[in-house]
């Protein structure tokens, strides 16, 4: 942040939370709020609090009735008193709790003496604040409780504005208040008033319509926190309402003049004067669900990158036209600018307007709250026309950087508006937006018909490929065929714009030729070095990105949330992240469900097979996973298949990897890693905790020949069959069979290794490459669930990543 002076502040990295009435309704909502505060915030930041509930009407009730009816207003202060007393009871225990209970009752004491006479205005803003005072007060003592130190401030004590229709803080007066205010407090979370200032008389100054959210963006900018988050009863920005059209999507990512030009239609979930500070600031501004905390999340970006079209379809009801008809004889430019340069001087900005030459009118659409506002204005200020107000109007809009230079997009939104009552069509002078004002009709059919056209037949997809090698040429080949078929069956565009292995990237937003892709890639591709290659991706013309990882490689795994909070999706038949460490493995989750991205793994286990999606459909409706066992290696079961009596190991494995049914280095499959990471994918995926050291392992490889490289390891293979001729004797001894199997028993207990079955098994009797896997539930008791079919192979593993970005679209 810059301060007054214009010099850059030094201050802590903190972050601040706001979370508005509806957050704090009730005990149970404080509760919420507080187990939000615990995961989510550090014990420094700053939390900014709303009066609970509807506890800021209830004192506008009681204000109105203290001049109409004294014994009402009595009860309805003494209903007030009640409802925060219940809040102390229910959540505060110990002595805190009889020193906020004798706070609350002194509070309410001043406001029934204050009631005893007329109250001014000053005296009104004065008790309408008492809420945020009780919610800062409850809040903090709840996270003291919880072993969170935390303190509650009063916002009057730093932040300084004046009494206006529309008051704005005077953050350089406010600024060294706040930090003098902060600098007592080390090591102790804030609970800050918001909604409120104080005047230069020391009297309380309201911050007006959405003043909670404008003081926490304030506040922020002034704290130099580095990103605000907004908790509230919705997760973020949609692409429409979703009450009222069903497929809208959250959006992870908005800019922030899409943000503002939002504020500006009057969508609900944002106002303009809360976007105003993060503006003028190095604010991160972030909106969240305070009831459904991991159900995603929308991040207002301050970098304006070119815009490509419309997000966005919004409505409002209750439009209002303002309309100024001007007499033939007189100058329409002039009045024209007079108009404009009143409606800046009351800082009042029309949702559309319309200029007509030819007619001599302008059209100001004005949401019915405020119009009433903007004549008496016009009226007032003697402009030379006939001037009347319209009732009855509404108004839809299409909100999107670039929206206005998208023919698509443009005509697709005319076209839904043809043979409605429209009044006029107004572009926004940035390309923001384009507005229809209209005459009353059902806007939530029309919102839905529109979000119909702009994002679902023209939506496009950029996918980018992560690993050339056996299973990535293979794909390369597929998507080549089946991209057409792709397209048609979801009405969307799909193009491969980028291509790596490990040190080099061929990136090309026009699109790359996946039939001779491999070919080209040592042409076209240049070096990268660390996450520059993500980095690349983040300037895109596209509706989605999808990112295939085909490899094994570990460190890219690590890199998954990044993916995630750069706004794309996530395809892998790389199994280290679903295998990794548990703290690993819910934080690549986490970082997805926050983001509203997806991240599907089909290709992790069984290639093309559906067993990850099986077991979750079981684990989702109801049914409960007790073990799990199978062949899970398509590598290990066409080995064990032909070893027979007279036969080489050594020689089928290397005869496997000549055919690539193998990893490139076969260790990998001989060690068991492989089985066990498979195993770990599939038990999470039953709703079981599970770490990798839980399950024992038996590696097929001697330690004489783990370290070697690939080479020598094939010199020396020949240790394999001494290391293997023992069970292939036992096997014979009780007329069985080898295998490799994998096994999670109801005892909770994972091994993976060598077992004898017995020839009439089904585990025993598969064709070559075939992995099994059978699933015992509570509905599945006596008769386990089987799934088999081939596991291993460049073909069905390629389909298992086409097939999850079939499944993956049909979620977009």
């Amino acid at each position: 942040m810059t301060r007054p002076d214009g010099t850059q502040s030094q201050g802590k990295v903190r972050h601040l939370h706001k979370f508005g009435g509806s957050s704090l309704a009730d005990p149970e909502c404080f509760r919420r709020v507080a187990s939000i505060l615990k995961k989510y915030s550090g014990d420094e930041d700053l939390i900014v609090v709303s009066a609970a509930g509807k506890t800021t009407n209830r004192l506008i009730e009681w204000i109105s009735l203290l001049d109409k009816d004294g014994r009402q207003a009595h009860e309805a202060l003494q209903s007030l008193r009640k409802f925060q007393q219940d809040l102390i009871e229910n959540l505060i225990e110990g002595d805190h709790k009889q020193q906020l209970v004798d706070a609350l009752f002194d509070d309410f004491s001043q406001l029934a003496k204050a009631g005893e006479a007329a109250l001014d205005e000053k005296q009104k803003a004065w008790a309408q604040g008492f809420g945020e005072v009780w919610s800062t007060r409850v809040l903090a003592g709840l996270l003291n409780q919880l072993g969170l130190p935390a303190v509650n401030l009063d916002s009057r004590t730093f932040l300084r504005a004046e009494r206006s229709a529309q008051p704005e803080v005077d953050r350089a007066r406010s600024w060294p208040l706040i930090n003098e205010q902060l600098a007592q407090y080390q090591s102790k979370r804030v609970v800050i008033t918001g909604f409120m200032a104080q005047g230069q008389a020391g009297d309380t100054v309201l911050l007006g319509r959405n003043g909670s959210d404008y003081s926490a963006t304030v506040i922020g900018a002034l704290a130099d926190v580095s990103r605000v988050t907004i908790w509230s009863d919705v997760a973020g920005v949609c692409s429409a309402d979703p009450r009222i059209v069903d497929d809208a999507c959250l959006l992870s990512l908005l800019r922030l003049d899409e943000a503002a030009e939002l504020a500006r239609l009057a969508a609900p979930v944002l106002h303009s004067r809360t976007l105003q500070p993060v503006s003028q600031s190095a604010i991160d501004l972030t909106l969240r669900c305070s009831y459904e905390p991991d159900s995603g999340s929308t991040r207002i970006e301050r970098v304006l990158a070119s815009g490509r079209g419309a997000k966005i379809i919004t409505s409002l009801d209750n439009v209002c036209l303002v309309q100024l008809d001007v007499p033939a004889s007189h100058d329409f430019k002039h009045v024209k600018e007079q108009v404009d340069s009143l409606l800046n001087s009351i800082k009042l900005q029309a949702l559309a307007q319309s200029a007509s030459d030819d007619q001599h009118r302008i059209q100001l659409a004005f949401t019915a709250e405020v119009a009433g506002d903007v004549l008496a204005k016009l009226k007032a200020a003697n402009i030379q026309a006939e001037i009347s107000v319209r009732e009855d109007h509404c108004m839809v809009a299409a909100v999107g950087a670039g929206v206005t230079g998208n023919p698509v997009h443009c005509h697709g939104f005319y076209q839904q508006l043809k043979g409605q009552p429209i009044e006029f069509i107004a572009e926004s002078p940035a390309g923001v937006s384009i507005a229809a004002i209209l005459r009353k009709v059902d806007t939530a059919a029309l919102v839905a018909s529109i979000h119909q056209s702009l994002f679902h037949a023209q939506r496009k997809i950029g996918l980018v490929l992560l690993g050339k090698g056996n299973i990535g040429s293979r794909w390369l080949e597929l998507f080549s065929e089946q991209k057409t078929a792709l397209e048609r069956r979801h009405g969307m565009s799909f193009t491969l714009i980028a291509i790596q292995d490990s040190k080099k990237q061929w990136l090309d937003l026009e699109g790359i030729n996946a039939s001779d892709a491999v070919n080209a890639f040592d042409e076209k591709a240049q070096a990268y070095e660390g996450t520059e290659w993500l980095n690349r991706l983040m300037q895109n013309p596209f509706d989605d990105i999808i990112i295939l990882d085909v490899t094994a490689n570990a460190g890219l795994s690590d890199l998954y949330p990044m993916m995630a909070e750069h706004g794309f999706h996530l395809i892998s038949a790389n199994k280290y992240a679903g295998s990794a460490v548990s703290e690993h493995y819910y934080r690549v989750q986490d970082a997805f469900a926050k983001t509203g991205r997806r991240w599907l793994y089909n290709a992790t286990v069984g290639a093309g097979l559906p067993v990850n999606y099986a077991i979750r459909d079981l684990q989702e409706s109801g049914d409960d996973v007790l073990s799990l066992s199978g062949i899970f290696s398509g590598t290990l079961s066409w080995l064990f298949q032909q070893y027979k009596q007279g036969e080489s190991f050594s020689a089928l494995l290397e005869q496997a990897w000549l055919q690539g049914l193998t990893e490139p280095d076969p260790r990998e499959d001989l060690s068991g890693a492989d089985v066990m990471r498979k195993l770990v994918i599939l038990t999470r995926e039953a709703g079981l905790a599970i770490e990798p050291e839980d399950v024992q392992v038996q590696s097929l490889v001697p330690e004489s020949l783990a370290t070697t490289d690939l080479d020598s390891f094939f010199e020396q293979s020949k240790a394999l069959d001494e290391y293997l001729a023992p069970w292939l004797e036992k096997a014979e001894i009780e007329q069985g069979v080898l295998r490799y199997v994998a096994r999670l028993g109801k005892d909770g207990k994972a091994r993976v290794g060598i077992e004898v079955l017995p020839q009439d098994d089904p585990m025993a009797n598969l064709l070559p490459c075939d992995n099994i896997f059978a699933i015992e539930s509570k509905w599945y008791r006596e008769n386990p669930l089987v799934i088999r079919g081939p596991g291993a192979g460049r073909d069905v593993t390629a389909g298992a990543i086409l097939s999850d970005i079939n499944r993956l679209t049909s979620m977009l």
